[in-house]
């Protein structure tokens, strides 16, 4: 065990210093919007991540590590959890340490583990939820069902997806005939308090605001394409085998039908591993049958499916080895590009490009063009752009968020700032049509304008100079680091 520890040491502090060197991508610079702007909901999700990138701050600056910071130290923390959960449901067999090792060297956790996203926060507590319930089994305690519904509640103030750990304790507890009798005592239902107490200023936020957050999340359910349906459930298992890299995802697919069929003999342990996967993947299966199915959005299947890996035969526990070096590897590969480039890849085969490539490039080519045209500030409709835009600019440079989503954002105005004044518009050259005339005095197309990386392209965009007006759809004055 001193080794293993020693090990997740060490990947701890390389997990710090790739956070460190990477930049950030638009998504991760909204966040930290998001913490300079605290609240507990946003338009697009609870407000966890932005409390973690606020705390990450303080800690260490407002560059790519503070904003990272919580990202490898959370991954350790969900490690031990992992470890100590899969060693109470599955004692004696070492399932705990493969557990651990086999979701660390996922991809998945390799990207997840050096970046800030909603999903971060989210899986450390659905983790600390699975090793709650795992001490139930073990211990038959009942004050472990109140570390339980903190940790969902948690999770659930992280990401709403958490949602779905409630139908898999309720099916597990009705499954189960030797965990029906928790049913009569109150330990479950106060843990069910705890986390309606938890997730209540979330509800309560929604409320006040349309419900605009659970809305937006909630509107994608009932969706239903059937003549792109095969493309998406292709692209979500093909998405799956990649994050988990092929090995792995093979192992924890293994695992999953092996605790299906486990849970046919009512074995509380494996009917635990069964609802933690196979609920969930029944909800992102029916999710692709009408919209696309983001890759990253079945994250919360992995912790549970990594301990059911590791309850397989020896003959299925060979390939542990040969799929951990593999996925780490790949992870490895990764980290190199996102940090270096040394493969002048096309965005279409190089995320790091897509999301990350060539932003200060952008920033200083559209400085360029602010300063020969006298625009008084930049604005961007897309809140990416606005937030990653606001940390590249020059910090004299007023950088704006147009979109109607900042009106639910306690930043300041910029409504008045900008009518009558001259400024530029970044637009992606994706987007239909120029921007809307009622929301400027005038509008003038500059031209286009590429986001590049080592001669890579990696998005096109068109500039256009503008004049604001009174009244305009909400514009935001963005932060700036520190």
């Amino acid at each position: 065990m001193k080794l293993s520890w020693a090990a997740l040491a060490a990947l701890t502090v390389a997990r710090l210093a790739v956070a460190a060197a990477t930049p950030l991508s638009p998504d991760e610079a909204y966040s930290w919007v998001w913490s300079r702007a605290l609240a507990v909901c946003y338009p697009d999700h609870p407000g966890m991540v932005a409390l973690w990138v606020r705390v990450g701050t303080w800690f260490a600056g407002d560059g790519a590590l503070g904003v990272r910071l919580l990202a490898p130290l959370a991954t350790a923390l969900g490690s031990v959890l992992l470890y100590r959960a899969g060693e109470d449901l599955l004692p004696g067999r070492g399932a705990g340490l493969t557990a651990a090792v086999l979701l660390n060297a996922t991809l998945l956790m390799g990207i997840g583990a050096v970046t800030m996203t909603p999903d971060t926060p989210l899986l450390l507590f659905w983790t600390a939820t699975i090793w709650a319930l795992g001490r139930v089994y073990a211990t038959g305690r009942s004050g472990w069902w109140l570390v339980a519904g903190a940790a969902a509640g948690l999770a659930l103030d992280s990401k709403y997806t958490a949602v779905l750990l409630l139908p898999c304790v309720a099916v597990w507890l009705g499954a189960v005939p030797s965990l029906r009798a928790w049913l009569r005592r109150p330990a479950p239902w106060v843990a069910a308090g705890l986390v309606i107490a938890l997730f209540a200023p979330v509800l309560a936020w929604n409320a006040g605001h349309q419900w605009v957050s659970i809305a937006k999340q909630g509107e994608r359910a009932a969706d239903w394409n059937p003549s792109r349906a095969l493309q998406f459930v292709v692209e979500l298992l093909g998405g799956q085998v990649g994050l988990a890299t092929p090995l792995i995802a093979l192992l924890c697919g293994a695992g999953i039908v092996l605790a299906v069929r486990r849970a046919r003999s009512r074995d509380p342990a494996w009917t635990l591993l069964a609802t933690l996967t196979v609920i969930p993947a029944l909800v992102f299966l029916q999710h692709a049958l009408g919209d696309r199915v983001q890759a990253n959005w079945p994250a919360v299947l992995y912790p549970a499916a990594a301990i059911a890996a590791a309850g397989l035969s020896p003959r299925w526990l060979r390939l542990v080895r040969p799929a951990v070096a593999l996925g780490f590897a790949i992870t490895l590969a990764v980290w190199v590009q996102g940090v270096a480039a040394p493969l002048p890849l096309p965005a279409r085969w190089d995320p790091t490009l897509l999301r990350l490539g060539g932003w200060d490039g952008l920033a200083s080519a559209i400085d360029a063009v602010r300063r020969r045209e006298g625009a008084a500030f930049v604005a961007a409709d897309n809140y990416g752009e606005a937030a990653i835009l606001a940390r590249r600019l020059p910090a004299e440079v007023p950088v704006l968020g147009v979109d109607v989503r900042w009106s639910l954002f306690d930043l300041p105005d910029a409504r008045s700032f900008i009518a009558g004044r001259s400024g530029l518009l970044l637009r992606s050259a994706r987007r239909e049509g120029p921007p809307d005339a009622a929301d400027w005095a005038e509008i003038t197309p500059l031209g286009g304008i590429s986001r590049t990386r080592d001669g890579m392209t990696a998005e096109e965009y068109r500039l256009y100079h503008v004049v604001g007006r009174p009244g305009a759809v909400p514009v935001a004055l963005m932060p700036r680091p520190r």
